[in-house]
């Protein structure tokens, strides 16, 4: 029965998903607007600090201010989460003079926040809040006060936090990127946080997956394309670095590739000159690998010769690529 009331609620059901993104949508509209001094004086306090950015928050709130600690973490900025309740109960131990607190409350009255509070007061620790109730506890008692939008919650009647939290989430996005922003952290900084999965293969750089030394077959110009071809062979990669025999910068490059055309032609080589590429398509060792690859597939190429100048000092190719789980 219920499965049969939904089949025919279907547009009641898409009414109710796009109300609930209009009125999230529309407050974000005016946390954007309301952006001001005390945004500005927020990412000064947590550029600053020495110590850690200390979130703390209940309920729902408390999932968001895990969420912001995690993102600030991720991007450079030595950040935890506390449990209010735990705090009360000595984990207010872990906050230390140098760290900024950030709490979070919608109305600014969580009473499990008040032992908190009063801490940061008695150590002059700096706390900036996150409420809708810019003169509330928190709200009055903060150095700083992010006020959000008092919204209604998307869900009517019920007041679950729905508007509330899309907006503190936002809003810890902001303060997150504009501390690492101030910072100055790269995308290299991001790698060191993010040595696992796919997003730190794609932040690899092509040095370190590239093949080098004796792995970076190379021969020079004029050289016979019998030798050329063992070159290829032993180095295994299915092409070969072909430079000059002046200054060992990159002349041309033999892909096997290139052979069978040349087979298939009835054409026989008998230096690589003939039959290698000339101003092949190269990249830097400090290139991304995700870089790497689209390049890779813009040009349809396997392998890429990778230089310091114009001298060869490794070789790339779609199967390091595939290892390293960049693609």
């Amino acid at each position: 029965m219920g499965r049969d009331r939904l089949m025919t609620d279907k547009e009641a059901v898409l009414d109710a998903g796009r109300r609930v993104i209009e009125i999230e949508r529309d407050a974000l509209s005016q946390l954007e607007a309301s952006l001001g001094e005390a945004f500005i004086a927020a990412v000064e306090a947590c550029s600053r600090a020495s110590g850690r950015i200390v979130l703390a928050g209940v309920g729902k709130s408390g999932h968001v201010a895990r969420k912001i600690a995690a993102t600030m973490a991720s991007t450079g900025t030595p950040s935890l989460y506390i449990h209010p309740t735990e705090a009360s109960h000595g984990d207010l131990g872990m906050i230390a003079s140098a760290d900024v607190v950030i709490a979070l409350s919608r109305s600014g009255e969580t009473k499990e926040l008040s032992d908190l509070i009063e801490y940061t007061r008695r150590f002059a620790i700096p706390l900036i809040a996150m409420t809708a109730v810019e003169g509330s506890t928190l709200g009055s008692a903060a150095d700083i006060c992010l006020t959000i939008p008092d919204a209604p919650e998307a869900c009517g009647e019920t007041r679950a936090p729905t508007t509330s939290t899309t907006l503190s989430m936002a809003l810890g996005d902001a303060l997150a990127v504009a501390v690492l922003e101030q910072r100055g952290f790269t995308a290299e900084d991001f790698k060191i946080f993010h040595p696992g999965g796919k997003l730190g293969a794609m932040l690899r750089t092509v040095g370190d997956l590239m093949s080098v030394g004796t792995k970076l077959p190379r021969v020079t110009v004029g050289t016979r394309m019998g030798d050329a071809l063992s070159a290829m062979s032993n180095g295994g990669l299915g092409f070969i670095v072909v430079v000059s025999a002046n200054d060992q910068t990159v002349a041309g490059m033999v892909t096997d590739g290139d052979i069978r055309r040349l087979m298939a032609r009835g054409e026989i080589a008998e230096i690589v000159d003939t039959a290698m590429t000339r101003d092949p398509i190269t990249v830097e060792p400090g290139t991304l690998a995700s870089e790497a690859l689209a390049l890779m597939n813009e040009r349809r190429i396997t392998q890429l010769i990778v230089v310091e100048g114009q001298t060869p000092v490794g070789a790339l190719h779609m199967h390091d690529l595939l290892k390293a789980g960049v693609m």
